[in-house]
């Protein structure tokens, strides 16, 4: 893995003039951008038109699942849904009228909060994941071979490996 995503932002910002990206560099920045493009729009859409809500709110309803007894600390679901803290506050909001999320205190901390997973939160992630797994399948999965698969897996093991503290946001 080059060091490069490793250093810090100043000084990729200060060799960024003196090494620009080579030809097969930008293609394959730009292949991932559309890529990821595509699929979000995708998604989006096919969400949206399904089950009623997009792509952000079947994230935050999928990593609420995956926690421990439904719940999650408001500042590490922003971080796990990649949005500030004000996007997932209007999501957030937006999910709680809906009924798919409660807040709950924290005891331990009087500033923060807790997204719960509420039951009908558990059903619309149900019923939203064939269409999910439809869509992911369509546009990347099933063009690619399981050892592309494999590949990749390993690929983003590798890249994402220097970024694993980014969901350690809670004091």
């Amino acid at each position: 893995m080059s060091t490069a995503l490793r250093e810090s932002p100043a000084a990729l910002a200060a060799s960024a003039s003196a090494d620009p990206l080579t030809t097969g560099e930008r293609a394959a920045w730009r292949g991932l951008l559309h890529a990821h493009a595509s699929l979000v729009k995708a998604l989006d859409g096919a969400l949206e038109v399904a089950h009623g809500f997009p792509l952000s709110s079947y994230e935050a309803l999928e990593a609420l699942d995956a926690a421990p007894a439904g719940r999650m600390r408001m500042c590490e679901l922003a971080a796990r849904a990649r949005l500030s803290r004000s996007g997932l506050t209007r999501l957030v909001d937006r999910l709680q009228r809906a009924g798919l999320i409660e807040r709950a205190d924290c005891s331990s901390d009087a500033r923060g909060s807790f997204a719960v997973l509420t039951s009908e939160g558990r059903a619309a992630l149900v019923a939203a994941g064939p269409t999910y797994a439809q869509v992911v399948r369509a546009r990347l999965l099933d063009h690619l071979s399981e050892a592309d698969l494999a590949r990749l897996v390993r690929l983003w093991e590798h890249v994402l490996a220097p970024s694993r503290d980014g969901f350690d946001c809670c004091p």
